[in-house]
């Protein structure tokens, strides 16, 4: 057994730090500087970190964890009143990304860019722009304190839309190159995991109340492992029984966690573990996963031309449906902005492409830069968005304030524990 991964982790732990400082210090998000410490640390820079499947799994259990702790921070009133926001916003972001990523293509095409490249090719490449990664605006805009915002909840609500809608868009375009699933088969799992989440949802706050009026309060600490073993359930059949991604059921879970009277305390015991580990791993993990060729020019031209396409769609597709809701000029922006990082998603889409042979391996290396520039730009550009705004205080927007707070309430439990006792 090799203990490498020992030394992988204290290297991920310290220069994500590090590099989170160095970015604080100049006014930008600290996500940006984890992500940063994976790009420079890995095989795109110094390959001193490659990928392993311990870190692949940390990195994946992570993301849950980020939209669990999310869907516990969530206000429920604000998300329903976000739904219909949420839904047009992920509708046009999915269709305007769609459309020109398609006429990227083309155009791409006729430069020689993309030499001998099909309509389906086109089509494909506009289906990877439609996917939204939520984990690295969610972090950003906790950091910001503007999750529990309308803008921070239609951002939430309409991540969550998107990523349903497209996986319709990619059964659609795999069903015209001949392959994965038929629509309707897709629609009904879709449709077959709520019911199974409401049912889920339903029966755990009724288990949570019960061993609440059940249990005293010395058996606090046993709340956080049943809510975690819901959230990874949650996750597990979202992915394995219906085709969604499962942090779609983390999220759910957190919903879930966010409707019992201890959710404040389940949330302050799992915000340590995210901050200390999980999350530096994941946005590490992004960032190690890089393996940049040697660039020409027509790569480059291709790959910066295609991550200002990937921006611009998102910033105009979810605007366009911000501004169907009555959403103001800078909420627009706001929200077009947040919508606009990628991740894993677009990069299984189009690995998804290239082994059904409907992507040429030319677009992969654009493709990776899109994902990479759209995770480090997010973070900075919201940042930008939210400039001048009326912030809330220190302790709200501080990991640290939030700790403390929860240490705070835990003395107090304690405290009612012993005035019982006596």
């Amino acid at each position: 057994m090799s203990y490498h991964y020992l030394l992988d982790l204290a290297l991920i732990l310290l220069s994500t730090k590090l590099l989170g400082i160095a970015t604080g210090k100049f006014q930008m998000p600290r996500v940006v500087g984890a992500l940063l410490a994976g790009l420079i640390l890995g095989p795109a820079v110094l390959n001193v970190l490659s990928e392993t499947e311990f870190l692949t799994q940390l990195s994946e259990l992570g993301v849950i964890v980020i939209l669990f702790t999310a869907g516990m921070g969530t206000d429920l009133r604000e998300l329903r009143s976000a739904g219909k926001a949420g839904f047009l916003v992920a509708l046009c972001g999915v269709l305007v990304p769609m459309l020109m990523g398609t006429g990227f293509g083309a155009l791409a095409g006729k430069l020689g860019w993309l030499p001998g490249n099909t309509f389906l090719e086109n089509l494909f490449l506009g289906t990877v722009l439609t996917a939204t990664s939520v984990s690295i605006t969610v972090e950003t805009l906790k950091e910001l304190g503007r999750l529990d915002t309308k803008v921070g909840s239609t951002i939430l609500a309409a991540a969550l839309i998107d990523d349903v809608l497209g996986l319709i868009a990619l059964t659609l375009v795999s069903s015209m190159a001949g392959g994965g699933d038929g629509l309707l088969l897709v629609l009904l799992k879709i449709v077959l995991f709520f019911v199974f989440a409401i049912a889920a949802a339903c029966g755990g706050i009724w288990l949570f109340r019960l061993m609440i009026e059940k249990a005293h309060e010395k058996n606090l600490r046993r709340y956080p492992v049943f809510a975690f073993v819901l959230c990874l359930l949650l996750a597990y059949c979202a992915e394995e029984f219906f085709g969604v991604a499962d942090i779609i059921g983390a999220f759910a879970a957190g919903l879930v966690v966010a409707c019992t009277p201890k959710a404040d305390y389940i949330r302050s015991k799992f915000e340590p573990l995210s901050y200390l580990l999980l999350t530096p791993v994941f946005f590490a993990g992004i960032g190690i996963k890089v393996e940049l060729p040697r660039l020409t020019g027509t790569l480059a031209a291709l790959s910066l031309s295609l991550l200002a396409v990937a921006i611009l769609s998102k910033i105009i597709g979810c605007g366009l449906g911000a501004r169907l809701c009555g959403f103001g000029g800078r909420e627009r922006l706001q929200v077009g902005t947040g919508m606009a990082c990628r991740g894993e998603v677009a990069l299984i889409v189009a690995n998804r492409g290239l082994s059904m042979g409907v992507l040429s391996q030319a677009i992969m290396t654009p493709v990776v830069i899109t994902v990479v520039g759209c995770a480090v730009l997010t973070p900075i550009l919201l940042k930008l968005a939210f400039h001048g705004q009326p912030e809330g205080s220190a302790a709200e927007n501080d990991l640290a304030g939030r700790y403390h707070r929860a240490e705070q309430l835990e003395q107090v439990s304690d405290e009612m524990l012993r005035k019982r006792m006596k």
